[in-house]
């Protein structure tokens, strides 16, 4: 990745900010707008996309908590701060229909936390977190843990703070949400960046099975953590090698602009190129081109024609009443 020009780096950071958030709360059963949470993390980046499309404030909030844990991972994790992260998921005061405590603990009055499933009458019970009462200790021995550890790898810590977490269940929901975000700040402090290149979340939706499984051994079990610590490191390492599947838009912009040799190319043969590696709807004719680029149609037709003298345009062979143009493909010789 440290190859890739600066424009390149944050695309591929945004692609996989975009992912983080979007399988996060997928599995958790909650599908949010991909294109929302790709808007809303560009703004909150100063990134250029071209036209942001409108953010619901719950996408919003997701995208909040998810770059202040790593955007911002070299801060203290405060009791406030994961009470801030709780308020900006749930911005109505709201999970679903039902009414919950936003910004603070749960209580006694919401009952026993069990994670269950199974239908009405017939649940099984896979865990009880500790009762509310209990919440202000243990959430206290966290935090001192989290912020004063500091002979431990920064990745085992990661492993072990997920499964702290989620074991204390400290809110009413949300929980699954900001454990993931809290090892991911932890992933950020051991690399020391807050550039992202791999989501830990997408690949935990792909294994949600295997997740939940390993989870809830551990926590029935006893206090030997080493299985959870082992999947977590796994699947870890299998979601940095599942990167390039989710940057492969970018690894392909990358690849075709190391194949371009010879005089640069003007910026409005840049812009539009980047364009339709981006995916452009419908046929490029030069009369887009100088729409798109705000250039007469003289201008437009000399920056085509440079291209596909250079082979990176090639003339669509269908042709009409306007003629056609199409990138070349990845990899073809120039």
């Amino acid at each position: 990745m440290e190859a890739l020009g600066f424009n390149l780096r944050a695309e591929a950071v945004l692609a996989t900010l975009t992912e983080d958030v979007v399988k996060s709360s997928e599995i958790e059963g909650e599908k949010l707008d991909k294109e929302q949470v790709r808007s809303s993390i560009a703004r909150r980046l100063g990134l250029d996309i071209g036209a942001l499309s409108p953010v619901d404030r719950d996408v919003e909030g997701v995208v909040e908590m998810m770059l202040d844990a790593t955007q911002n991972y070299d801060k203290t994790l405060t009791e406030a701060r994961l009470f801030d992260w709780h308020a900006s998921l749930f911005p109505t005061g709201r999970s679903g229909m039902t009414r919950i405590t936003v910004g603070a603990w749960r209580s006694e009055q919401s009952g026993p936390m069990q994670v269950v499933s199974g239908p009405y009458g017939h649940e099984r019970v896979h865990f009880q977190a500790p009762d509310a009462a209990r919440l202000s200790e243990e959430t206290t021995a966290f935090l001192a843990w989290f912020e004063g550890e500091r002979g431990l790898d920064p990745v085992l810590k990661a492993a072990i703070a997920h499964l702290w977490f989620v074991t204390i269940h400290p809110f009413e929901d949300g929980n699954g949400r900001i454990a993931r975000a809290i090892a991911d700040m932890a992933l950020a402090r051991s690399e020391t960046s807050p550039q992202r290149f791999y989501s830990m979340s997408a690949e935990i939706r792909l294994e949600r099975k295997g997740y939940y499984t390993v989870l809830e051994h551990t926590q029935k079990g006893d206090l030997d953590v080493t299985d959870w610590i082992i999947w977590f490191l796994a699947c870890l390492d299998r979601a940095i090698d599942g990167a390039e599947q989710i940057l492969a838009k970018v690894l392909r912009k990358a690849a075709f602009w190391r194949g371009i040799e010879g005089p640069p190319l003007n910026e409005r043969q840049h812009a539009m190129i980047n364009k339709l590696l981006d995916g452009f709807e419908g046929k490029l004719t030069s009369s887009k081109w100088a729409k798109l680029t705000k250039v007469s149609s003289d201008t437009a037709l000399r920056d085509i024609s440079d291209l596909v003298v250079r082979g990176i345009l090639l003339k669509d062979e269908s042709g009409g009443r306007s003629t056609s143009y199409s990138l070349r493909s990845v990899g073809s010789d120039l």
